[in-house]
């Protein structure tokens, strides 16, 4: 079952779905509250003998925490819960019930204990937004402080005070875990710092096949990279690990091409060749003896010799520049080549006031195109605080546009087909914010499109393992590109990732 991002109205027609298909509004209630025992249990069984407190609010999220709280209580635990307000039996009546069904175990009170082992907040759910009122505020300053002292918080849904869409807040909860149920919240992904381990669990809300019908993005995990990766056989050879061309690198810009194909490699390509300004083939050459080393094709017949009858994908654009020529070289590369081809950084930008163009060189082609947000600002000419602000729709048009798969580069990466299909990859670390981090993955996403063939598998396969080569470097500060780079043999060769049912996809804290 695959994991949806959705905004706070897209969950909330899930919920009204289910329960119009004839699931209890109550059911989804309790499967909620007792998978999120269950897996506080599971991670925090230790931390358990000291007691739980749940802070429960007046609403469905409130219901939710006294699910937990009872859950808890019946497996021994010593539990307390402390209201915010009591629910209202005609606006959150299945809250009331477990509320009724959850006092004669547990005890309810005002007071803050001086310390406990898990901390639960269930006080605001996936429909606020806004500022906390005074009382929710003050009950979040109070868990924060209880974790100041070593308890573990647990959020249920969302942290207390975060936008579940767009991941706004001033006074939140920073929880250690987020338990996101039936899909994981834009929000959550857009604050990370604030969720700890988001774990996204399944309550039983739909069938995948009606809600990929309604072009849901979703997350990519780990499963679903290895289940597309192709295997290197033990008789394979550069040919059946396929070739790729790297075009790049102009006046002064060498960097880029060597960290694209030293990804390319570490990623399992056959061969590399790298295609570069003359003034820059002996730097080149020297950074990576093991490709193949040539110059910017002077004409249609190495375009063909050395690209289209040699290559199966070819990169353009890392550190090609932006003078006339760059652009000249990209069109006569697309006019005469017909393979996959991903663009890059300035073979992107070249075309920045003429999307038109550009559109026409596409037609028919397999293409995939990796811009970042300023990039991206630039061919859709808009801004990249609205770029930013629509990360998880707003690609839809320029890939349906061009006719090509768009990887919106950021945190989350969102892959946009011309079909509608959306991805989102919620993987990586700060280390990734540096120059030439891009150059790594455009590295990476190429063997990819040279392996796989499908341009919006190969762009998700990229991009995940792009950020989990970045996470497995551990420390942020004073990683280098060349940490990333050593690090993507470690996330090709993980074992396949296991979740016990019914959570869906785990990603991990970025807090540290």
């Amino acid at each position: 079952m695959p994991a949806w991002v959705v905004s706070a109205r897209e969950s909330a027609e899930r919920d009204r779905a289910a329960t119009e298909k004839g699931t209890p509004s109550r059911s989804l209630m309790q499967r909620a509250g007792n998978a999120a025992a269950a897996e506080i249990t599971r991670r925090y069984g230790e931390r358990l003998k000291s007691g739980a407190v749940v802070f429960a609010g007046p609403g469905n999220n409130g219901g939710d925490g006294w699910v937990v709280a009872g859950a808890l209580a019946a497996a021994d635990v010593k539990v307390s819960v402390i209201e915010t307000g009591t629910p209202d039996p005609r606006k959150s009546p299945d809250a009331v019930a477990e509320r009724e069904a959850a006092v004669p175990r547990v005890t309810v009170m005002r007071d803050t204990p001086g310390d406990t082992g898990v901390v639960v907040d269930a006080l605001l759910g996936t429909g606020f937004e806004g500022e906390p009122r005074a009382e929710i505020a003050a009950a979040i300053g109070r868990i924060n402080a209880l974790r100041g002292k070593g308890a573990a918080v647990v959020a249920i849904d969302v942290p207390s005070g975060l936008n579940a869409t767009t991941g706004q807040h001033s006074t939140v909860v920073v929880a250690d875990l987020t338990t996101s149920f039936g899909g994981v919240k834009r929000g959550l992904l857009l604050a990370r710092d604030c969720c700890g381990e988001i774990a996204v669990i399944d309550i039983g809300l739909d069938d995948a096949k009606s809600w990929r019908s309604a072009r849901l993005p979703m997350l990519v995990d780990g499963k679903w990279v290895k289940s597309r990766v192709p295997p290197i056989r033990y008789d394979a050879h550069k040919g059946t690990r396929k070739h790729l061309a790297i075009v790049g690198a102009g006046a002064g810009m060498p960097g880029a091409v060597v960290l694209a194909a030293r990804a390319a490699l570490r990623s399992g390509i056959g061969l590399v060749r790298t295609m570069v300004a003359p003034e820059n083939a002996g730097a080149v050459l020297n950074a990576v003896p093991s490709a193949l080393n040539a110059t910017w094709p002077d004409g249609d017949a190495r375009i063909k010799t050395e690209i289209a009858s040699w290559a199966d994908a070819v990169v353009i654009g890392p550190g090609l520049g932006k003078s006339n020529e760059s652009r000249g070289l990209v069109e006569r590369i697309l006019s005469a080549a017909d393979v996959p081809v991903l663009f890059d950084a300035d073979a992107l930008n070249v075309f920045a006031d003429d999307t038109a163009s550009f559109a026409r060189l596409l037609l028919g082609k397999k293409a995939l195109l990796t811009p970042h947000v300023a990039e991206f600002a630039r061919l859709m000419d808009t801004t990249a605080d609205k770029v930013l602000d629509n990360r998880f729709d707003i690609g839809t048009d320029l890939a349906q546009k061009l006719g090509a798969v768009v990887l919106l580069k950021g945190t989350p990466t969102v892959i946009f087909s011309p079909n509608g299909d959306r991805l989102v990859v919620a993987r990586g670390s700060a280390a990734l914010g540096t120059g030439g981090s891009g150059d790594i993955l455009a590295g990476v996403a190429g063997t990819m499109l040279a392996q796989i063939g499908d341009t919006i598998d190969a762009a998700a396969c990229a991009a995940w393992i792009h950020g989990r080569a970045a996470e497995l470097c551990d420390y942020v500060r004073g990683t280098t590109l060349e940490d990333v780079l050593y690090a993507l043999p470690r996330a090709w060769n993980e074992p396949e990732p296991a979740y016990e049912s019914p959570v869906l996809a785990v990603l991990p804290n970025v807090a540290r």
